[in-house]
């Protein structure tokens, strides 16, 4: 019986290695090719056959979208089920997709539950679920339900999930080991509708510096206490569900007086009490980029230049 075979195709090298991960993990039959970008995808789609594109949105050279619409132009790949990873969540950008063709969305970060469910979705329309449930073992793997991260730490439970490294600029983080980014820049920086300006009492900026950080668990407001061009450093309320060191996650940043919104793909490199004390009520993470977006990385020094990211920050104020 042949291998079931999938592409995936994304600018970030760790997330296409998380989504490798997850797969071979759950399907060890399975076969994993990947593309840095939608061009790269499309030399190998042109000269052999995948079951499977697992594909994000905002890459360099060729987009998810435009890569999706060339092969829906092409008669072998009009029905081969393409299943969109990507940040872009909002309700347009789903019907922009799904008016070109795409067999399922998954919303960054995910879990591993939410993407293999995508994945078994996607190849039960043309019937090849079975030839890839005949490759899973007959115990469900530890790593599903859990973070897609557990396939780089060693299957450890993390209550969140799924999205290198110089010396950490900021305050006293805990040092981690991680993966090098992808350096290919990508397209399509700003995004609608823009972050609402949240924890108003946390700052006293006006409502400058703020954000959203969005997690598997859910979405958090946050403030962003200081900023480079490889992290940005968050503060935000504990809450009952931590979140975890390495755990993916996409930063919506509010900046600029026509209130853009900058939605940034990364993970969570360290997590500390804001405060000296075991019961502090905030968190300060330090959130690295993965996507080395050339566009992105302009905006960011625009920012910087302009001195919008937060130097204060007064925990209760």
């Amino acid at each position: 019986m042949s291998k079931i075979s999938v592409l995936v195709v994304d600018d970030a090298s760790f997330i296409r290695d998380l989504v490798k991960k997850c797969l071979r993990n759950y399907f060890p039959g399975i076969r994993t090719e990947d593309a840095v970008n939608g061009k790269k995808a499309q030399a190998m789609l042109a000269k052999e056959a995948f079951d499977l594109v697992l594909c994000d949105w905002e890459m360099p050279e060729m987009s998810g979208l435009e890569l999706l619409t060339w092969c829906r132009e092409q008669d072998n790949l009009k029905t081969m089920p393409f299943v969109m990873v990507t940040s872009r969540g909002d309700k347009e950008n789903v019907v922009q997709a799904i008016q070109a063709g795409v067999s399922g969305y998954v919303s960054k970060p995910f879990t591993n539950e939410q993407l293999l469910t995508k994945v078994k979705q996607a190849l039960n329309k043309v019937g090849k679920l079975d030839t890839l449930m005949n490759s899973a073992p007959t115990k469900m793997n530890s790593a599903f339900g859990n973070d897609s991260l557990s396939a780089l730490t060693g299957g450890k439970a993390a209550v969140a999930a799924p999205s290198a490294a110089p010396v950490n600029p900021f305050a006293k983080p805990v040092a981690v080991a991680a993966p090098t980014p992808a350096a290919a820049p990508s397209r399509g920086l700003l995004n609608s509708p823009p972050v609402k300006a949240p924890v108003a009492a946390a700052t006293n900026s006006g409502g400058r510096g703020q954000g959203q950080l969005r997690l598997s668990s859910g979405t958090q407001p946050c403030v962003i206490k200081a900023l480079s061009l490889k992290e940005a450093l968050l503060v935000v309320k504990r809450a009952d569900i931590l979140p975890q060191v390495l755990e993916s996650a996409v930063l919506d940043m509010e900046q600029g007086d026509n209130a853009e919104t900058a939605r940034l793909n990364g993970y969570l490199h360290a997590i500390v009490a804001h405060e000296q004390k075991p019961d502090s009520d905030w968190l300060q993470l330090t959130f690295r980029f993965v996507d080395q977006d050339a566009q992105k990385l302009d905006y960011i020094s625009r920012l910087i230049a302009r001195g919008t990211a937060q130097k204060h920050f007064v925990p209760g104020a």
